[in-house]
C-alpha cells in the first residue's frame, strides 16, 4: 500500500514556522499582554503593507471580518447585498446577521466566481452593496465589479478569506473595494494556529469605526461609542502570523507550481481550473470537476489519497435558509456543487505526491 497522501496535514504545513515560533511564544508569555498588544500592532502594520493598503485591523475570525464590515456601513435594515450563489455559508450569515438581505447571483462556470455580466440585472433601488468573493484563491472579475459599484454608488466588500496575496493587474485583491476581509483559519495559505481574521481598508473613517466595533464599540477603555462586538485577534495568533507572513509568497509560489503540474499532466477528462491573463491565483484549493465525483472521491481514497469537497451542499439548500431561497433556482451552482472535488495542494504536498495523484486520476 502506498503511503497516504493527506489533503492538508497542518502539522507538516506549520512545522517550519512552529520551530521559529517557540522563541516568540516565550516572549509572548513573559509579556503578560495577551489582547491587542504589540504583536497585533506589528501584524496589522505588516499585513497592510503586504497588501498595499493603508490600514489593517485584526479581528477574531474571517466571519467577524465580514460581519464588522457590513455593520460599519450603517445600512438600512433589509438593504440588499449581491453575492455569488455558490458562496460559503459565512458570506450569507454575515449579511443576514447585519440585518441585510442577500441576493444571490450565479457564478461563471469557468472561474466559479460571481458572474459580473449578471450583476446589473439584479440591482434594484434597495441594492446597497456587492460582496465580491475570490473563491478557491482565484480573483473574481473585480475590475468590472468595481466599475459597476462606482457607477451605481454601491459599497464593495471583498471576501479574501481564500485569496491571501492573489492579484489582478499587479494589484492585490482586498484593495479594490471599501474593505478586504480575511480569514486566518488554519487551513488558509496564511493560516494561524486557531481562529483569526482581519480587515484592510484605505478609508480612515472606516478603519476607526471597525476598531471600535471589534472591541465592544470602544476605542477608549470603558467608553463605548457604538454598538460593538467582542472580536479581537489575540497576541498568540498574531505572534505566529508575524512569522508565517514572511513565507506567504513562498507558500503561494509552491502551490502555484503544483497547480501547473496538475494542469499540464491531468487528462482533459477532468474539468480543470482556468488560467487568466494578468490574474495571479494562489490556489487555496485546486479543484477539478467530474460527473462521477462521488465515485471518483471513493476511488482516490481507496488508493490512499485524501480529497475534500468545497462545498457539498449549496447555501440556498441549507435548512436554515429554506424560507429565504425556497422559490429560487441556481442550476450553475448546482452543477458546481454536484461535480467539484478538491485535490491535495498544501504547502506540505510534494511534487512527487502530485505526480502520483495524477497517475491515479488518469487511470480512473
Amino acid at each position: 500500500m502506498n503511503k497516504k497522501i493527506y489533503f492538508n496535514n497542518l502539522f507538516n504545513v506549520n512545522n517550519l514556522f512552529i520551530k521559529k515560533f517557540n522563541k516568540k511564544y516565550k516572549q509572548f508569555i513573559k509579556s503578560g499582554n495577551y489582547i491587542l498588544g504589540k504583536s497585533v500592532e506589528q501584524f496589522e502594520e505588516k499585513f497592510s503593507k503586504f497588501n498595499g493598503a493603508k490600514y489593517c485591523a485584526g479581528v477574531g475570525n474571517g466571519f467577524d471580518a465580514l460581519s464588522i464590515a457590513f455593520k460599519s456601513l450603517n445600512l438600512d435594515r433589509d438593504s440588499e447585498v449581491l453575492l455569488p450563489s455558490n458562496a460559503y455559508i459565512a458570506c450569507i450569515l454575515s449579511v443576514v446577521n447585519a440585518g441585510l438581505k442577500p441576493i444571490l447571483i450565479e457564478p461563471n462556470i469557468g472561474t466559479y466566481n460571481i458572474d459580473a455580466t449578471k450583476i446589473r440585472e439584479k440591482i434594484s433601488r434597495n441594492t446597497k452593496a456587492i460582496l465580491a468573493l475570490h473563491l478557491y484563491g482565484k480573483p473574481c472579475d473585480i475590475i468590472n465589479i468595481k466599475s459597476i459599484c462606482d457607477a451605481k454608488n454601491l459599497y464593495l466588500v471583498e471576501d479574501c478569506a481564500q485569496s491571501h496575496g492573489a492579484s489582478v493587474d499587479k494589484k492585490i485583491v482586498g484593495t479594490f473595494g471599501d474593505f478586504g476581509c480575511y480569514s486566518f483559519y488554519p487551513t488558509k495559505n496564511l493560516g494561524a494556529l486557531g481562529d483569526g481574521g482581519a480587515l484592510i481598508t484605505n478609508n480612515y473613517s472606516f478603519f476607526e469605526k471597525i476598531k471600535k466595533i471589534r472591541n465592544y464599540g470602544s476605542k477608549k477603555r470603558y467608553l463605548n461609542e457604538v454598538l460593538g462586538v467582542n472580536s479581537r485577534l489575540d497576541e498568540f495568533q498574531a505572534s505566529f502570523l508575524n512569522i508565517k507572513l514572511q513565507y506567504l509568497k513562498s507558500i503561494n509560489k509552491h502551490k502555484k507550481k503544483l497547480a501547473l503540474i496538475y494542469d499540464t499532466f491531468l487528462k482533459d477528462d477532468f474539468v480543470k481550473p482556468v488560467f487568466e491573463k494578468n490574474v495571479v491565483d494562489v490556489f487555496y484549493i485546486y479543484n477539478i470537476r467530474h460527473i462521477r465525483r462521488d465515485e471518483l472521491k471513493k476511488y482516490l481514497l481507496k488508493n490512499n489519497i485524501e480529497t475534500d469537497i468545497h462545498y457539498p451542499l449549496p447555501v440556498y439548500r441549507q435548512p436554515v435558509f429554506k424560507n429565504i431561497f425556497k422559490n429560487e433556482r441556481f442550476p450553475i451552482s448546482d452543477e458546481i456543487h454536484n461535480t467539484t472535488l478538491s485535490l491535495p495542494i498544501s504547502f506540505a504536498t510534494t511534487e512527487k505526491e502530485i505526480y502520483r495523484i495524477i497517475k491515479v486520476l488518469n487511470n480512473f
